[in-house]
């Protein structure tokens, strides 16, 4: 009737990926720092055939993601995400098994949690499936430079203030966060100094238009 008492076709399944799968070598080629990777689209590629051919397929859910702003040694800032991922792999009796991995990502824009998430599926999946990796450096192997997340610099009365000047131009709160977040790419607590005082001049001139 269920699979309690038989054994789960989800283990046999990872397996029979497991024995088919081979080496992912690093392919692609990072264009600013010239070091050579793997990209997500080289293990899609290679597992989507196995996944199909076993019957299996993975669901993602986000147990947590923390966006922090960061400053680049040259001074630039960049919008660093953490993204706590829940990968459930499934098969056709409705059995599974699960892999929490976190992935991290770093972007001028508004790509920083899609690129976490890319990283964090990547490596769920090197995990899960124990993929060759033919030259994978041990983590103890070297120490990146440390990089220092940047000072919170927006208070509570500044917030305030943004969204007290917003109503003067007839625009909401929720549209004022649906706006920041297009063209910044977080929320308005997590503006830095220049870009609040952007916007508020922004919502100014819209407001003495208006009057």
């Amino acid at each position: 009737m269920g699979t309690e008492n038989s054994e789960k076709k989800i283990y046999s399944a990872i397996c029979s990926v497991m024995s088919e799968i081979g080496a992912i070598g690093k392919n692609k080629k990072n264009q600013q720092q010239g070091f050579a990777y793997r990209g997500i689209d080289d293990v899609m590629n290679a597992l989507q055939p196995l996944l199909s051919k076993h019957k299996v397929f993975v669901t993602p859910e986000i147990m947590e993601q923390r966006r922090e702003e960061r400053q680049t040694s040259k001074g630039g800032n960049l919008i660093y995400s953490i993204c706590t991922v829940k990968y459930t792999f499934y098969t056709t009796d409705g059995s599974s098994v699960s892999a929490i991995v976190i992935g991290e990502g770093m972007d001028s824009g508004d790509k920083a949690t899609n690129k976490a998430m890319s990283i964090a599926y990547k490596y769920a999946c090197f995990q899960v499936f124990c993929i060759p990796t033919e030259e994978m450096k041990d983590p103890d192997e070297e120490t990146p430079e440390e990089s220092k997340p940047t000072k919170k610099t927006l208070t509570q009365n500044q917030i305030k203030r943004l969204y007290a000047i917003a109503h003067k131009a007839n625009i909401d709160n929720d549209t004022v966060v649906e706006q920041v977040k297009k063209k910044f790419g977080c929320m308005p607590c997590e503006l830095t100094k220049q870009q609040y005082d952007a916007v508020c001049t922004g919502y100014e001139k819209i407001g003495s238009q208006n009057g």
